[in-house]
């Protein structure tokens, strides 16, 4: 059975947070976004409202601005565009500190195409770019390249060389441009303030109920399914061995999910970190597919994180391994329903 991920996710048991109109496709509330690696589009001759970020996971935060930039759009009659950067300039400046990803390019972009984005601008990082001063970034790329008549950023904003400038430069340079600048403050959950590090944190200390909510969605994992042990098979719990994940990777733990296939998304009883009973050091992801047949081996899977379930432990006996696998998958469904009723 061929298997193939979706582009972006569009089933997601969350509440979406933006809507926009989208450019005109002939459907209603529709936006069909074009990616660029470059500033040369037509659209942009007459002007575009902009913002400028990385935007790693697309959580409440970014949505926050990217409704405001949405609204500009409408407003002005413009296209809403976001300017990134591919790979983070970090991976060139300083490349001992990279974090891990929340998000691919893939799925950066088709959460913001979701959102009501016209255009994202993938721009390729170089030396040239990061050497650009804060001023020669605003005359160059701000004003003569994307020609912007309104800006939307955080307070936390930096841009140019050395991240010389920040949001009172940006400021500055607007008044002067006469360019119209929305500032939009951090979003706050419960005291909690939404950013990448803080999801990744929570994250990396199995604290998925923070990381989903901080994100307005499931986290999502994705990956290749390749062979493994087939301990699972031999379990009566087959399981697909996801390979080749490019985003940070949770906690150890038992988790539940949804996962997707090209045949469809099923309940997904995840396995995250060595399977210890067996003696094993390995960390791996292993998901449980229920109601699923076929296969999947060379197939891409996505995980969407719904819930964890337990930590990693060892059992005294096979018998008991599996009597915890049925509690895990049981509870699995059970949740699962809940979302789809």
């Amino acid at each position: 059975m061929g298997v193939s991920c979706p582009h972006s996710p569009h089933d997601y048991d969350r509440p979406q947070t933006i809507g926009s109109p989208g450019r005109h496709t002939g459907r209603h509330d529709i936006t069909i976004m074009e990616r660029l690696q470059g500033f040369q589009h037509p659209d942009f001759q007459n002007g575009c409202c902009l913002t400028i970020g990385n935007f790693d996971g697309v959580h409440l935060g970014h949505q926050a601005i990217l409704r405001t930039l949405r609204q500009e759009s409408n407003r002005l009659h413009r296209p809403a565009v976001v300017l990134t950067f591919e790979p983070h300039p970090a991976v060139l400046l300083h490349p001992e500190r990279v974090p891990p990803r929340l998000t691919t390019a893939d799925q950066k972009a088709g959460l913001l195409e979701e959102l009501g984005i016209d255009f994202l601008i993938e721009y390729p990082t170089d030396q040239t770019l990061l050497q650009l001063t804060a001023l020669e970034f605003f005359q160059q790329i701000v004003i003569g390249q994307l020609h912007a008549g309104s800006l939307v950023e955080g307070p936390n904003f930096f841009f140019g060389k050395n991240r010389s400038g920040d949001i009172d430069v940006l400021r500055n340079f607007c008044q002067q441009a006469e360019i119209t600048l929305k500032i939009v403050e951090p979003t706050r959950l419960a005291g909690d303030l939404v950013s990448s590090t803080h999801i990744r944190t929570a994250l990396e200390t199995g604290d998925l109920h923070l990381a989903n909510t901080l994100l307005g969605r499931p986290y999502q994992l994705q990956g290749i399914v390749s062979p493994g042990a087939q301990r699972g098979q031999t379990l009566g719990f087959p399981t697909a061995n996801l390979e080749q994940t490019q985003t940070l990777i949770p906690a150890p733990g038992v988790y539940a999910a949804w996962g997707h296939t090209g045949a469809g998304r099923y309940p997904a009883a995840v396995n995250i970190g060595a399977n210890l009973t067996f003696g094993e050091t390995h960390s791996k992801i292993e998901a449980h597919l229920l109601g699923f047949s076929g296969e999947l081996y060379g197939r891409t899977l996505q995980l969407d994180l719904l819930a964890w379930l337990r930590d990693l432990r060892s059992f005294e006996s096979v018998d008991e391994l599996q009597s915890q696998i049925k509690s895990d998958v049981a509870s699995t469904q059970l949740l699962c329903e809940m979302l789809r009723n």
